[in-house]
């Protein structure tokens, strides 16, 4: 465990590496840490953000960080800092009132894909590639979706994933009552007279969309969370969050990049709100509000870890509620 100093609830976490690794919260709380978590600095508050819940952080150095708020219209906001957090610059406010944004990632010190719930029955992806200055959002471009019946979740900044390696791609896990499904960006196709409807007359997205047998059907179900390890071995985990000890669809993994997925034959004990693959275990750790548990055979079977109460995963770390931060102990991380 480690000292936060702060009882802000934490959903944001990215290890940067080197010792160097941030944390965002409620009440536009920022941390960073340079020396591996022995102190965590609280960063001076963005301008404005007195009331915002920073979902997502993503970094680059210890100087250079960007954060992600979450909430209905222009509580979703993006701001950068490029001085090690003394100071902050919003560059982003949500323009559509009914939009919610659930996660952002980026692929460069340029290049990053924000994932918003549906407007005008269409999933929002914002792109930029100018570190932030600008985003856009290409209606037409992004996944159709029925916004009564379909979300993305914000629990820890981890729905959307941009691939890995070479593999550039937005992909991304949803829920609510309409099921749990996996969204991932096959590329962009021209088109002339024949395009899709609500489409650009030049060219447009093709997307691949497959039903993942976790939980789903109801609001609080769905995706939380994904991770892909390579261009074909991934995790998807969620489950219910009203219901946070049943384990029951809180776990499937992927062979083929997405195009099937199985049902893990021993789950997770409960939700979990967080993936991510350890590459010094060979092994995947999930992560949620009972607990953490641990994979060695590519998610198939799950076997206790810990019993915090946690958010969000950026291994080492993982953060939670009242300001929880702890960092694995890859010396005490044996096979059960």
């Amino acid at each position: 465990m480690q000292m936060s100093g702060t009882t802000a609830g934490l959903r944001g976490i990215h290890s940067v590496g080197g010792g160097v690794a941030w944390a965002s919260g409620t009440d536009g709380t920022v941390l960073r840490t340079e020396d591996g978590g022995y102190m965590w600095q609280r960063c001076a508050m963005p301008p404005g953000a007195e009331k915002l819940d920073f979902r997502g952080v993503w970094a680059w150095d210890e100087n250079t960080a960007m954060v992600m708020s979450s909430g209905p219209g222009e509580q979703s906001r993006i701001y950068k800092t490029t001085d090690g957090c003394s100071h902050w610059t919003l560059l982003f406010t949500n323009p559509d009132k009914g939009g919610f944004w659930d996660a952002f990632q980026c692929f460069d010190l340029n290049t990053c894909y924000m994932l918003g719930d549906p407007v005008q029955h269409e999933f929002q992806l914002w792109h930029t590639e100018d570190g932030g200055l600008h985003w856009l959002l290409e209606h037409g471009r992004s996944p159709q979706a029925e916004s009564a019946l379909q979300s993305a979740f914000a629990a820890s900044n981890s729905s959307l994933s941009l691939g890995v390696g070479t593999v550039f791609e937005p992909l991304f896990g949803s829920g609510g009552k309409a099921g749990a499904y996996f969204y991932r960006s096959m590329g962009i196709v021209a088109c002339s007279d024949d395009c899709p409807e609500h489409n650009s007359p030049a060219q447009y997205d093709v997307w691949q969309k497959t039903q993942v047998p976790t939980a789903g059907g109801s609001a609080s179900s769905g995706i939380f969370s994904l991770a892909f390890r390579d261009e074909n071995h991934g995790i998807a985990v969620g489950g219910d969050y009203t219901r946070p000890n049943d384990p029951a669809g809180t776990a499937a993994w992927t062979s083929d990049g997405g195009q099937r997925w199985t049902a893990a034959t021993k789950p997770p004990r409960g939700y979990r709100s967080a993936i991510a693959w350890d590459s010094s275990a060979k092994a995947w750790i999930a992560a949620g509000t009972n607990g953490s548990d641990i994979s060695y055979d590519e998610g198939k079977t799950w076997a206790p870890l810990d019993d915090g109460n946690w958010n969000a995963l950026s291994l080492p770390w993982v953060v939670g509620p009242q300001g929880r931060i702890a960092k694995l102990d890859l010396g005490k991380l044996a096979r059960k």
